[in-house]
């Protein structure tokens, strides 16, 4: 009885050891995503007017998968060297037309 007992025991702290190594490895997982999101941030104050950000956070709200992509170009363009100046509202806006698909008209008829 008594092996029986030592075996489920050293189950137990095996399947614990386990556990806490998922926990430490999620943990700097989750450090690592909020320094690259830091690193992120902290190029786009650089690059962008506080109207050209606070207008990238509102296309958050209508197209959060567009918003990434838009971030990646541009990080790209001012890692490349090819950010002259600020991006301010307007420029920010002219490249958000080429980007943002335009509405369709959908036109219902009646027979």
């Amino acid at each position: 009885m008594s092996m029986d007992q030592d075996e489920l025991d050293a189950i137990r702290r095996r399947k614990m050891a386990e556990l806490q190594q998922a926990q430490v490895q999620a943990q700097a997982e989750q450090q690592y995503r909020d320094q690259q999101q830091a690193q992120r941030q902290t190029i786009l104050r650089q690059i962008l007017t506080p109207e050209a950000r606070e207008r990238l956070g509102r296309i958050e709200l209508a197209y959060p998968e567009l918003k990434e992509n838009i971030e990646n170009q541009l990080i790209a363009l001012a890692q490349s060297g090819r950010v002259q100046r600020m991006i301010d509202d307007a420029t920010l806006r002219q490249i958000l037309e080429r980007v943002i698909p335009r509405k369709r008209d959908i036109k219902i008829e009646r027979r």
